[in-house]
Formats: C-alpha cells, sequence, structure tokens
C-alpha cells in the first residue's frame, strides 16, 4: 500500500520541522518527505489542506483496564478512542486486575492489543509484587516480556527501605522508575485538595505538603542512588519548583502533568461535581498557573491524558465516595491546542510536549517522522471546533469534566504502522 499525503502543514517538532510538505509512505514506512521515491505511484491520496500533518500523539498514562476490570473499559473501546484522539503509541500504568507483576501478563496485553492492530502498546510493570510494597518484582523479566519502566501506580509504597532496594536495583540495570509523588498518611482518605473550597463543602482535604513530602523522598532517593525517575502527575507548584531545581542539580529526573491540571483548579468542583473527583485533586489557581508555566519553559518535560475510564456507578455517588479519574485520551489533542493558544505558546512546542518529548522518556523510537520509520502520523484541523459529548467518545468511560464543552482540534486521519486507522 502506498499512500501520499498532499497538502499538509507538516510539523515535526524532534527536529524542529514546520512547512508544507508532502509525506509519501510505502509498505507502513515512510518513503519519502517533500520529494516522492523513485518510481512513485499512490495507492490512496489523502487531501490534507488546511491540515497539521504530525507525528502520532505519545501518551504516557493510559489505563485500557485490561485486564480485570473490563467492566469499566475494554481493550477494543479504548484503543479506538486513542487512535480517534491521535494516539498511535501509550504506556499502561500496572494496575489492573490483577496487576502487571508477572511476565505472562505483560505478553497477554502485548498480545491483545497487536491482534487490534491500532495503537502501539508499551507495558509499566509492577514495581512490587501485587504492588503491595513489599517485594520487588522481577524486573528483568518483565523487562523481556516487554515493560519499560516500573511505577506503584496509585499504590502507596510505605517501607522507605523497599523504595531505597528498588531504586538501588533498577538503577544498576538501568530501568526507569515512574513514582507519583504523594504522602499516603498526609493524603489518608482526602478527595479534594485543602484550600477554601474543601472547607466550604465540607471535604476531607489534601494538603500541598503530601506531594512536596512525598517528591523530596524521592529525589532524595534518586540522589543517592542514581535512578533514573520519572515523576508522575505533578499538581503543585512547589513540585515544579523542587523539579526545576532537581533539574538544575543535574539529577536524572523528568516529570508530566496532567492535561486536565493544566486548565481546571479546585473551584471547578463547585457544587460537588463528582467529574472533577481526580487524583492527584485539582489544585488552587497558583497551582494551575504555575503548571502550565513550568510546561512552557520545560521543567515539565510532557503532558500526559491520564485517561481513567470509569463506569456510571462510579461517578453517580455522593463526591467523597466517587470514583477518581477521567476519560482523556480524546480530549488529549484539543486540550493541549488550548493550553498552548492561552499562553502564545508555539504549535511546533505544544506538539513536541505529546510527540517528541513523552517519546524521549519513553525511550522509543516513536513521536517523530523521517524516511524509513514506521508512519504513525496524526492529522488534524487545529481550527475545528466539536463539542465533548458522551455520544462523541469512542471510550467506555464517559467521565470528564468537559462534558458539554466546545473545543477546538478534530482528528481527520490516524495512521499507525502505514494503515490508515481512523478517520474523522
Amino acid at each position: 500500500m502506498q499512500i501520499e499525503i498532499r497538502g499538509g502543514r507538516l510539523i515535526d517538532p524532534g527536529p524542529g520541522i514546520d512547512r508544507l510538505a508532502g509525506v509519501y509512505i510505502r509498505d507502513g514506512r515512510i518513503a519519502g518527505i517533500d520529494s516522492p521515491p523513485s518510481q512513485w505511484k499512490a495507492d490512496r491520496v489523502l487531501d490534507a489542506t488546511g491540515l497539521v500533518v504530525a507525528p502520532g500523539l505519545v501518551d504516557l498514562a493510559v489505563r485500557l483496564r485490561e485486564p480485570g476490570l473490563e467492566y469499566k473499559a475494554t481493550l477494543e473501546s479504548e484503543m479506538a478512542a486513542a487512535v480517534a484522539g491521535g494516539v498511535t503509541s501509550l504506556a499502561c500504568p500496572p494496575d489492573t486486575d490483577p496487576p502487571l507483576d508477572e511476565p505472562g501478563l505483560v505478553e497477554m496485553l502485548k498480545h491483545r492489543a497487536r491482534l487490534l492492530n491500532q495503537a502501539h502498546v508499551y507495558p509499566v510493570g509492577a514495581l512490587t509484587v501485587g504492588l503491595a510494597g513489599e517485594t520487588l518484582t522481577e524486573m528483568g523479566e518483565l523487562v523481556d516480556a516487554g515493560c519499560v519502566a516500573f511505577s506503584q501506580a496509585e499504590h502507596p509504597l510505605l517501607d522507605t527501605q523497599v523504595l531505597y532496594r528498588a531504586m538501588q536495583y533498577a538503577a544498576t540495570f538501568a530501568h526507569p522508575v515512574w513514582l507519583r509523588p504523594e504522602d499516603p498518611h498526609l493524603a489518608r482518605r482526602g478527595v479534594a485538595h485543602d484550600g477554601e473550597v474543601a472547607t466550604r463543602l465540607g471535604l476531607p482535604a489534601i494538603p500541598s505538603a503530601a506531594e512536596t513530602i512525598a517528591l523530596a523522598t524521592i529525589l532524595s532517593l534518586a540522589r543517592e542512588t542514581g535512578a533514573r525517575i520519572h515523576v508522575c502527575r505533578l499538581s503543585t507548584a512547589q513540585g515544579v519548583d523542587m523539579v526545576r531545581a532537581a533539574k538544575k542539580e543535574g539529577l536524572p529526573v523528568t516529570c508530566d502533568v496532567a492535561v486536565h491540571h493544566l486548565h481546571l483548579c479546585d473551584v471547578d468542583i463547585g457544587w460537588f461535581d463528582t467529574q472533577c473527583r481526580l487524583v492527584p485533586p485539582l489544585r488552587g489557581t497558583r497551582d494551575r498557573d504555575a503548571l502550565r508555566a513550568g510546561l512552557a519553559d520545560g521543567t515539565i518535560d510532557l503532558v500526559c491524558s491520564d485517561h481513567t475510564p470509569v463506569d456510571d456507578d462510579g461517578k453517580q455517588v455522593p463526591f467523597g465516595e466517587a470514583e477518581a479519574g477521567a476519560t482523556g485520551l480524546e480530549l488529549l489533542l484539543p486540550l493541549v491546542l488550548s493550553w498552548a493558544k492561552r499562553d502564545r505558546v508555539p504549535l511546533i512546542t505544544a506538539l513536541s510536549r505529546v510527540t517528541a518529548d513523552p517519546a524521549r522518556v519513553l525511550a522509543m523510537d516513536v513521536g517523530h517522522l523521517r524516511n524509513g520509520q514506521p508512519a504513525d502520523l496524526c492529522l488534524f484541523a487545529p481550527d475545528a471546533p466539536w463539542r465533548v459529548e458522551a455520544k462523541t467518545l469512542r471510550s467506555q468511560g464517559k467521565n470528564t469534566p468537559f462534558l458539554g464543552h466546545e473545543v477546538l482540534g478534530r482528528v481527520r486521519y490516524t495512521l499507525v504502522s502505514g494503515q490508515v486507522v481512523f478517520e474523522g
């Protein structure tokens, strides 16, 4: 199959390309940019006039809910949501049921994903057996099965010595460790940011110190062990400052932010809107603005969807009892474009935060376009409006604070390995 993409604005943040250019695809790979290869004859031409042609998005936090949680979502539904959102590569956390702590589970997940022939799936293995925080997993075997990093997901690791040993072992074999900083004792039973909103609504609160104390521990152990650490889902201004200082010091640390934390704050909880029940909680306006600025200046390396499909029963309860999480795969691109437009961030920089930068953290050869590279692309209309409605979302999870909102940025085509897997 030979596909020609004609007339689009090609933006590839890695090499800094931003110009009108044609893209030529043969046998699933990019065969030419600007000019076609020899003896070229297209089997299909995609008219990209008025569209941005970019590398497929890379999302480092996507809960596919398999194995074990199929009542919330299935692999089929979430992979369809991924390609509808222009996401061609994704990493999935280990908090499935059972957790991804055995090679067989990882191999099964990768096999199921390959059969669907949509986005590339990169599992993140459990750091400890059962995510119980007591015994380290067999990291080498999990890497052989396909794991790209190790994490506790949302499960606390109470024993600092276990974390220390885990980071020592990971550093020895250059395994990345992905951790979300939260002190479980300070966060215990909390559901909202410790501020005026939580006080007014009478909600149990989580102070900013829950993040910064845990982050200080992680950074200290990174300094001690030399482990490569990725800090997941920063939510506080102080946390951004701490990561900025750690990078200046030269620590091998990267970090991300969830896309909804760039737009929302604790005020958006309103009168107990359970769609805003998130982990970490929505913080204050100062925190939100610091996250936006940190993403713009590169302190925060990338933005992810933190895609967490939840069934209706998990949200249609009182706020304090609601299950945390929001669907985000199909909203990642428009919400990033909205951030860039509001903060006057160049489009090429904004796209880097969801392509080249997460690919660098993932350490996979994705998120860019060059000759011979598998043709994973996202073609989108940057100014096309659409309304976020449950019926328009392909994810089985319809839980998002943005229901009813109009957003800009609509994916028209998604290609994975040279195959058109989505047309919108």
